[in-house]
C-alpha cells in the first residue's frame, strides 16, 4: 500500500509539472519567441539585453540569495538534506525564465522545466512526509525532475534516465526508479495531449551501421570528449566570476556580447542562428551543404552565446546548448570527412557531447533516440558516448553534481547547520557586572564560556577562565564586555554540520557562537550536539518508518 501510495503521488506529479511546462512552452516559445523572429535583425539582436535586465531584475528583487543556474538548484536542493524549493519562488523563477528565453538568450527551455518539476515533487513531498522514511525524502524531487525533462522534450525514458543519473557523475539516485518513471510517463503524455507527439528533431531516414560508422563514433566520442571538457570549464569559470561582479556591468556586458554574436551568426549563415534556443541551429546542422568552416564558426558563437547568457544572470538549462554544441561537431567532423550529407554525425555528435558535458551517458543516448525518432541510432550513440566519458575526465557543467552517493556519515556532514544548533541557550548582556556573570550565569548553569550579547549583536563570548583573572575587587564594577572575547570565531548560520565541524576543531573548543549575515546572534552548535545527531536522525528515522507501517496497515 505504501508503494502504492508513492507511486500515485508521483503520477499526480506528472500530471501537474506536464500541464504547467506546456504552459509555459506555449506562451513563451510559441508567442514571444516566434514573434521575436518576425521582427529586423536590431531588435532581435537587443532584445537578449532587455530580457536578461529584466531576469536578474526580477531574482534579485524577488528570489534572493544564492543565483545559480536553475537545472542547479535541483542538484542543490538534491544533495543537501533539509533544503527545500519553495512553491512561492515558482512563479518568479518562471517569469525570469520567460524573459530570458522569450528574448532569444542561448539557453534551453528544460532548465525551467526542470525546476518547475523538482518545485512540484518537492511541494507534494512535503505535505505528504508521512508516506516517506528518511532515505526516501527525495523521490518525488527526482520524479517531477524527470517529468519537466520528458514533457519539454517529448522524450520521457530521457526524463526518467536524466533526473537519476545527474546528480552523481558515476552513480543512479536510488530508490526512485518507479515513481520516477511514472512520473515522467505522466508528465510526457500531458505534454503532447497538447503540444502533439512530434518528434523534436524528426530525422527522415536512419543511415545504414558500418564498421566505418563505428570507429567514427568512438572518434567523435574523443572530440566531444575534449569538447565537453573545455567548455564545461568555461561555464564554471564564468559561473564563479559573475558572482564577483555588479550585476548591471554583468548585464551590459552579456548583452552587448550576445548582439554581436548574433549579428555575426546572421553574416556567416544567413539567418540569426545564435539567436533563442538553438533548435533551428540543430535542424540547419542536419541540412548537407554546408561549408566546414561555417560550421565551425557556428560551434564558436553559439558556445561564446550561451557563456555570455549565463555570466549574464540568464535563467535557463545547459542541455540544450550542450545538444547544439554537440551536433555542430559532429557536422565538422562529416564535413571534414566527406560525409556531410549524413545525419549520423550530428547525431553522434549530440550523444557524446551531451553525455559527457553533464556525465548522463544513458540520457544522452536515450535523448537521441527519442528526439529523433529513430532508435537506430542508439548502438553507435553508446559507442561515442562511453567514449566521451573515458576522455572528459572529472568534471561536467555543474558544480553540484557528486561522484556517488555519500555513505551515513558524509550524509551527516552535509546536512544544514540548523540540525545541530541549539537556539534555547544562556546569554548575558555586555553591562552586566564580571562578578554577576560568574556567581548566575556560569557557577550557577556549570557553564564555562557564555555569549555576550547586545539586543540581538553578537559581541564576544564571556568565558570563566578569562573572568578569573580580574582581580575580586574589580568584579562588581568592570562590565563583562570588556573581557569579552572573539578569538575562537563564529560559524555563519548558512553553514552545513561538517563545516561546524571544521571550525570547532580549528579553534580547538567545544561549543562555537552561530551568527547570520548581518552578525545577529543565533545561538551555539557544540561538538556535543553534532554527536548527538546521528542518534536523534536514527530515532526519527524509525519513527517514520513505525508510522509508514501502521498507515499501510
Amino acid at each position: 500500500m505504501h508503494r502504492h501510495r508513492v507511486v500515485a503521488l508521483a503520477a499526480i506529479v506528472g500530471l501537474l509539472v506536464g500541464a504547467v511546462v506546456a504552459g509555459f512552452e506555449r506562451v513563451v516559445r510559441g508567442q514571444m519567441f516566434d514573434r521575436l523572429l518576425e521582427l529586423p535583425l536590431a531588435v532581435q539582436a537587443g532584445a537578449p539585453f532587455l530580457g536578461l535586465g529584466l531576469t536578474v531584475l526580477l531574482m534579485l528583487r524577488f528570489a534572493p540569495g544564492p543565483q545559480t543556474a536553475v537545472a542547479d538548484e535541483y542538484l542543490r536542493t538534491f544533495h543537501r538534506p533539509g533544503t527545500r524549493l519553495r512553491l512561492r519562488d515558482l512563479p518568479v523563477r518562471l517569469a525570469a525564465g520567460a524573459a530570458t528565453l522569450g528574448s532569444g538568450a542561448a539557453l534551453g527551455f528544460e532548465g525551467v522545466a526542470i525546476v518547475t518539476g523538482a518545485t512540484i515533487g518537492d511541494a507534494v513531498q512535503h505535505r505528504t512526509t508521512k508516506w516517506f522514511s528518511r532515505d526516501e525524502s527525495r523521490v518525488l524531487l527526482v520524479a517531477g525532475a524527470a517529468a519537466g525533462v520528458a514533457a519539454i522534450f517529448k522524450a520521457p525514458a530521457t526524463g526518467a534516465l536524466f533526473a537519476m543519473e545527474v546528480p552523481f557523475r558515476a552513480d543512479l539516485a536510488r530508490r526512485t526508479l518507479l515513481p520516477t518513471l511514472v512520473s515522467a510517463a505522466c508528465g510526457y503524455l500531458t505534454f503532447v495531449a497538447i503540444d502533439g507527439p512530434a518528434p523534436l528533431f524528426p530525422i527522415g531516414t536512419t543511415p545504414p551501421l558500418s564498421a566505418r560508422d563505428l570507429v567514427a563514433s568512438i572518434a567523435i566520442g574523443v572530440l566531444a570528449g575534449l569538447g565537453a571538457r573545455g567548455f564545461s570549464w568555461a561555464i564554471r569559470r564564468v559561473k564563479a566570476a559573475s558572482t564577483q561582479i555588479h550585476p548591471a556591468v554583468r548585464v551590459v556586458s552579456a548583452g552587448a556580447l550576445i548582439a554581436a554574436i548574433i549579428v555575426g551568426s546572421d553574416a556567416l549563415t544567413g539567418e540569426p542562428l545564435a539567436l533563442g534556443p538553438g533548435y533551428a541551429t540543430i535542424r540547419w546542422t542536419f541540412e548537407p551543404g554546408h561549408a566546414a568552416g561555417v560550421i565551425a564558426g557556428m560551434l564558436l558563437l553559439r558556445g561564446l552565446a550561451t557563456l555570455a547568457a549565463v555570466g549574464g544572470g540568464g535563467v535557463g538549462g545547459l542541455f540544450i546548448p550542450l545538444v547544439i554544441e554537440g551536433a555542430l561537431l559532429g557536422g565538422l567532423v562529416g564535413e571534414l570527412s566527406g560525409h556531410g550529407a549524413s545525419t549520423l554525425f550530428p547525431v553522434l555528435g549530440i550523444a557524446a557531447f551531451l553525455g559527457a558535458g553533464y556525465r548522463v551517458p544513458l540520457a544522452a543516448v536515450m535523448f537521441v533516440a527519442e528526439a529523433t525518432g529513430r532508435p537506430g541510432f542508439v548502438v553507435p550513440g553508446l559507442l561515442a558516448a562511453a567514449t566521451s566519458q573515458l576522455v572528459v575526465g572529472s568534471g561536467s557543467v555543474t558544480t553540484y553534481q557528486r561522484d556517488r552517493r555519500a555513505g551515513h556519515l558524509e550524509q551527516r556532514l552535509g546536512l544544514p547547520l540548523s540540525a545541530a544548533l541549539r537556539t534555547d541557550v544562556r546569554t548575558c548582556p555586555p553591562d552586566a557586572a564580571v562578578g554577576d556573570v560568574i556567581d548566575d550565569v556560569l557557577i550557577g548553569t556549570r557553564l564555562l564560556s557564555v555569549p555576550v550579547v547586545d539586543g540581538s549583536r553578537y559581541l564576544g563570548t564571556a568565558k570563566l577562565h578569562d573572568l578569573a583573572q580580574l582581580p575580586r575587587a574589580e568584579w562588581a564594577t568592570t562590565p563583562v564586555s570588556e573581557l569579552a572575547s572573539t578569538e575562537g570565531g563564529t560559524i555563519p548560520v548558512t553553514s552545513t554540520v561538517g563545516d561546524a565541524l571544521r571550525a570547532l576543531e580549528e579553534a580547538d573548543e567545544d561549543r562555537l557562537p552561530v551568527v547570520d549575515a548581518d552578525g545577529g546572534f543565533v545561538g551555539l552548535v557544540s561538538m556535543s550536539e553534532i554527536l548527538r545527531l546521528d542518534q536523534v536522525l536514527d530515532a526519527t528515522d524509525g519513527a517514520q518508518r513505525t508510522q509508514a507501517r501502521q498507515n499501510a496497515t
